[in-house]
């Protein structure tokens, strides 16, 4: 007789099983294959199961990349932030940005209109209380997240999209020259840069943006001008300790 509570399947299965056991051989098919070959029947073969035992232990690949995720952020090392608010606020926008870009399959969790990890609202708790401590109101604090949150994902999910059309040697060689034959007169500006887009549009350049998007929402709180610009650029410049990729 089975004893009570535990799953009925082939001999050995359950314990291979585990919700464990599953994000485990995800990450291994995302490490080997990449995020575009995951799929609960693709994992289903890694285990040598069924997609419909796996659905006991994850409702779908929208849970199973939030798991993934969440597993991630749980290892991730937490900085010891500044304390001056200003900076403690672009510092705790970096931290975000390097956590979900450690993640190159994180365009799909991207999709989620909200960083719902169960294990970094730290990260999100820092932000709104620095923005707080900048002098917004709680509400304007949650706006600054969102903001900060939005420039974010789309700064990843439009890496992640170029990546895989890199990885994919997709790109048509045209679309480097495209420009230079633009009409000068109707597109003198694009027509200047010509083959030069390419490079400047793959630069990574989110830091720079990061302080700026931070600058105007302090601009905005305040309605500083450039002594307000300058004074949240200068605070860019504070290491973070202990974070490995500030």
């Amino acid at each position: 007789m089975e004893p009570s509570g535990q799953r009925s399947g082939r001999t050995g299965r359950p314990p291979r099983l585990s919700q464990e056991a599953i994000l485990v051989a995800a990450q291994r098919i995302l490490d080997t294959e990449g995020p575009e070959r995951l799929s609960m029947r693709r994992l289903a073969r890694e285990m040598s199961s069924t997609a419909m035992a796996l659905y006991h232990h994850v409702q779908d690949k929208d849970e199973l990349l939030l798991l993934l995720l969440d597993a991630h952020a749980r290892r991730y090392p937490r900085p010891v932030l500044p304390s001056d608010p200003r900076t403690r606020l672009l510092a705790s926008a970096q931290v975000l940005h390097d956590l979900l870009a450690d993640c190159p399959w994180i365009a799909e969790v991207l999709s989620f209109d909200d960083f719902v990890s169960e294990s970094a609202p730290w990260i999100v708790e820092n932000i709104v209380d620095a923005a707080v401590e900048c002098g917004m109101a709680l509400e304007d604090a949650v706006y600054a997240y969102r903001v900060i949150w939005h420039y974010t994902a789309g700064v990843l999910a439009i890496r992640a999209g170029r990546e895989r059309v890199q990885a994919r040697a997709e790109r048509p060689e045209h679309r480097e020259h495209a420009l230079e034959i633009l009409d000068s007169v109707d597109f003198p500006r694009l027509n200047a840069v010509g083959s030069r887009w390419a490079g400047l549009t793959a630069r990574d350049d989110h830091r720079k943006g990061l302080e700026a998007v931070v600058a105007g929402l302090l601009e905005q709180k305040t309605g500083g001008g450039a002594g307000e610009r300058a004074a949240v650029a200068g605070a860019g410049t504070e290491a973070v300790q202990g974070c490995p990729c500030c």
